[in-house]
């Protein structure tokens, strides 16, 4: 049904998160981040609650295994979640409930992890995590969708995936990268790295209007001197 990765770039201190799923618009439930904080994912049959308690409990200095230990400990129908967590240590984390369905599996490395459900096999979500290592010297997004595309390319869900989803929070409260693929027949990941591909250009446009308007690029629309 889905998978996905979590990552921290060690030398921006960027968070992230790449995701993909049978049903629709998974970016609207599933994928979490907070600058200088971590990233969460939450999936399965999802609580969209659980990102942001974690995200929270992590803003307060909790190591992203304590966060989640502590999130379960007493959540009602936490065995039907799988929720992995990023800290801002670059420390991992992940739960997996009894309840999850069909063959699934975890991969906690430093920086990232990745994990998912439905799954071809169960060693999917380490070809992701070492996809991610693999392209160190990337853009956190880029890395990110790598490590997505690597796990589709090597079986992905036993279905066929539907919607997609890459944020990236950065230094600001606002995420410096948001694309969403809400339905694809075909393939989201393709059509989200084409996404990403239109967006690298303007990536630091768009920032430095948020920053200082007088210092950003003009608009390029019609009308506009």
């Amino acid at each position: 049904m889905t998978f996905s990765i979590a990552g921290r770039c060690a030398k921006s201190g960027a968070f992230g998160v790449a995701i993909t799923t049978s049903s629709i618009a998974v970016g609207a439930r599933c994928p979490h981040a907070r600058a200088g904080v971590g990233a969460v994912s939450t999936q399965n049959v999802t609580d969209p609650n659980l990102g942001p308690m974690v995200l929270d409990l992590m803003e307060r200095g909790v190591p992203a295994g304590a966060a989640i230990a502590a999130l379960v400990k007493d959540r009602p129908h936490i065995e039907f979640r799988q929720l992995t967590a990023v800290d801002r240590t670059g420390q991992s984390a992940s739960w997996s409930g009894k309840n999850i369905l069909g063959t699934h599996g975890v991969s906690e490395q430093t920086d990232c992890v990745a994990a998912g459900n439905l799954l071809k096999h169960a060693t999917l979500p380490k070809t992701m995590t070492d996809a991610f290592a693999a392209n160190a010297g990337e853009h956190l997004a880029e890395r990110l969708l790598r490590a997505l595309e690597a796990g589709h390319e090597s079986g992905g869900e036993e279905g066929p995936v539907h919607s997609a989803c890459l944020i990236v929070y950065h230094e600001q409260a606002f995420p410096l990268v948001n694309l969403r693929v809400d339905w694809d027949d075909e393939n989201p990941i393709k059509v989200l790295r084409r996404l990403l591909e239109d967006y690298k250009p303007q990536m630091g446009a768009y920032l430095q209007r948020a920053i200082d308007p007088t210092q950003a690029p003009s608009y390029g629309v019609p009308g506009d001197p």
